[in-house]
């Protein structure tokens, strides 16, 4: 399994557990009170998060993406919704090097 594939997954994983954290976790413990799911979601979206990073630096190292792409990634990881764009970007990047080798 190449570094892009392995991104893709992470950067998946890492996306669904922001939202919910956001979208979830949040407002259970601001609005009904219950701070026990963030302290949850929250762990597991850092765990994820420097995972996020460590695979984003092992791409860059392997050269599967540029460090100008890397720094689009990780600023897309910030924003809510923004690891989806990032997929359909390496999704694009991986069809352009498949159809270049075949």
């Amino acid at each position: 399994m190449d570094s892009l594939k392995i991104f893709r997954i992470v950067n998946k994983l890492e996306g669904i557990s922001y939202l919910l954290l956001l979208f979830i976790a949040m407002p259970l413990k601001y609005v009904w009170d219950m701070p026990y799911p963030t302290s949850i979601a929250g762990r597991i979206h850092g765990i994820l998060f420097v995972l996020f990073c460590a695979v984003l630096l092992f791409a860059i190292v392997k050269k599967s993406v540029t460090f100008g792409e890397s720094i689009l990634y990780f600023l897309l990881s910030l924003v809510p919704f923004g690891s989806f764009y990032t997929d359909k970007l390496c999704a694009k990047k991986v069809e352009g090097v498949s159809e270049s080798q075949g």
